[in-house]
Formats: C-alpha cells, sequence, structure tokens
C-alpha cells in the first residue's frame, strides 16, 4: 500500500484519530463506527497477528518505516503526517509515533468464553481503563483462560486498555454480561467454583481455599477500584479469600496488583491434577 501524506490535522481522512484524549468524544466515535485505536508498533503488530482488519493506520515521518515490513500486506490506507500535524489532530505529543485504527469483532457470548475454562477472572465495575489493561496483561501472562466484564465495566478496547495490556485484549477470550444480577448463575450452572476476593476478616487465604478442591475450575470476581465488590456478587460467592497480608499498616493491594498475586495462585491451582501411579508391586 502506497503512503499516503497529510498536512492538514483537519483532513476528514484522520477522523478516526481526532482527539485521542477525549474520552466522550472517543466512546462515541468508536461506538458509531465501531472501532478501537492501536498506539505503538507493537501493538499494531499484534492487532494484526490477532486478525484484527485494519481501516487505517497513520504514522509520523520519523516512524515512516517503523512499519514497513508489514504495510504491503496491510488492505487499509497508510497516513504519514509530521509530528506537528499528529499532535495538532491526537491532542498530545505521539512519541511512539505510530497509530492503527482497526474494526471491533462482534463479542462472543459469555458460554462461549466459558467453554472448556479452567480459570476465569471476572471483573464487576472496574471503570479505571488502566486497570482494565493491567488486569488482562497478568491475567493472560500467568494463563488465565478466560475474563468477563460486568456490564458497566471499562472497554477492554479503549486505546488506554490497549496500550497498558501491550496487546493482551487481542488474544485474550473474553465476553461481556448482559445481567449483572443473574449473571454469576452460569459460572456456577458450568462447574466452576465461585470465589469473591475480598480483604474482609470472614475471608479465607486464597492459597489455602484452592488448595482444598486443586484442579477443580475456578473464577475469582474482582471488585471496582473504590468500594471492591457489591454485597450481592460477595453473597453469590461459594467462598471469600484474600491476599494474606504481613501488616505494616496495609491491609490490601490495589486491584491490578491484587489481581496478578491472586491470578497465580488460581492458574496454578485450576490446573488439573496428574492421577496419581499406582504403587510398583
Amino acid at each position: 500500500m502506497e503512503a499516503i501524506e497529510v498536512t492538514d490535522p483537519r483532513d476528514p481522512r484522520l477522523g478516526d484519530y481526532v482527539g485521542l484524549r477525549d474520552v466522550t468524544l472517543r466512546k462515541s466515535l468508536e461506538a458509531e463506527h465501531g472501532l478501537f485505536m492501536a498506539e505503538g508498533d507493537k501493538v499494531i503488530r499484534r492487532a494484526l497477528r490477532a486478525g484484527f482488519a485494519p481501516r487505517s493506520l497513520l504514522l509520523t515521518e520519523r516512524r515512516r518505516d517503523a512499519l514497513g515490513d508489514v504495510v504491503d500486506g496491510v488492505d487499509a490506507p497508510v497516513y504519514i503526517v509530521s509530528e506537528e500535524v499528529a499532535q495538532g489532530l491526537v491532542g498530545f505529543h505521539l512519541h511512539r509515533g505510530a497509530l492503527g485504527s482497526f474494526h471491533r469483532r462482534p463479542l462472543p457470548a459469555v458460554g462461549d468464553v466459558l467453554r472448556g475454562a479452567r480459570s476465569v477472572v471476572v471483573l464487576e465495575d472496574i471503570v479505571d481503563h488502566t486497570n482494565v489493561g493491567a488486569i488482562f496483561r497478568s491475567a493472560a501472562g500467568l494463563g488465565v483462560d478466560a475474563v468477563l466484564l460486568s456490564p458497566r465495566c471499562a472497554d477492554p478496547l479503549y486505546r488506554r486498555s490497549v496500550k497498558v495490556s501491550m496487546g493482551s485484549v487481542f488474544t485474550l477470550p473474553y465476553a461481556r454480561m448482559d445481567d449483572w444480577r443473574q449473571g454469576l448463575g452460569e459460572l456456577r450452572d458450568r462447574g466452576l467454583r465461585v470465589l469473591a476476593l475480598t480483604p474482609g476478616e470472614d475471608s479465607a487465604p486464597i492459597d489455602r481455599e484452592l488448595a482444598a478442591e486443586p484442579g477443580r475450575p475456578t473464577a475469582l470476581l474482582l471488585g471496582t477500584e473504590g468500594d471492591g465488590l457489591s454485597s450481592r456478587w460477595l453473597d453469590q460467592a461459594d467462598a471469600r479469600v484474600r491476599i494474606p497480608m504481613a501488616g505494616r499498616d496495609v491491609d490490601s493491594f490495589n486491584v491490578t496488583a491484587a489481581a496478578a498475586i491472586a491470578c497465580y495462585e488460581l492458574v496454578r491451582c485450576s490446573a488439573p491434577t496428574e492421577p496419581s501411579l499406582p504403587s510398583a508391586p
């Protein structure tokens, strides 16, 4: 695909890239056109490898060769702009120098994502895009099988989430619940144990609770940044678990650190157990 040089940030061909820090504008624009943004050549490459179809690519002049090995195979316009045009367009200094606009795909149904999953992370109303991206990165890196989102949870394909996840949102299966009140029922219907992560005094150490039923498929509930899990979801869980703390006036971690630790324990203990070999005669 031949590169197209553009000198005016108001050029309508660059409409996908307008005001990337304006959350309200971006939510409206991306919903209307069914698109998401990938920032940086590494994340763009991962979106392409995951099979997402590009609408266009935007490269600054200093980064025009950053994707040279893949540009020829991209069936979409590749726009080249100066640093000044890029900043006027997106609203900040584009230090990575590369953006990609991609078509979204329909999300799978919750049941499809849960099929065969042994370790699942469920996010209730986590609204910070950075936190969502970081949780996806930890979950993917540690081998979690799937993620479920409550209806009000932040969008994993929002630019900031994509960037922080380093593209993990492209490969880790996830789905969004339609029904917050009854959504956990499908987990139990499919045989998953449901654990709620909370620092409350009535919770058990997560490693001890998971070790009680090693190898059992398990879903771990994580709550919103400030208040944690709702009382409804806490009450629906099979057990409440916590990460043991050493003290020193720290009673909990932030949700991203807690997710990383909990996902490690979740994957370790939900893996199928090896059958014991018969003793030698």
